[in-house]
């Protein structure tokens, strides 16, 4: 499987939940969106060789609070 994440792409095998995916290539899973072929999916789903995996940062803005 193929997966790309901002400007890098790594090849890894299949049979792996993506949480584990993206562990491996040395990223946090609670920093990511993970969208398999096309589809946004949970970090949990089970990835196949055949799968095209992107992830999206997951942006945090701040919070001025409102007096």
């Amino acid at each position: 499987m193929e997966i790309t994440f901002r400007d890098k792409k790594w090849e890894l095998k299949g049979n792996i939940a993506a949480r584990d995916a993206i562990k491996k290539i040395g990223l946090e899973p609670e920093g990511v969106l993970v969208v398999v072929n096309g589809k946004l999916r949970t970090d949990d789903v089970m990835l196949k060789d055949s799968d095209q995996v992107k992830l999206v940062a997951v942006v945090s803005g701040g919070g001025d609070e409102c007096e």
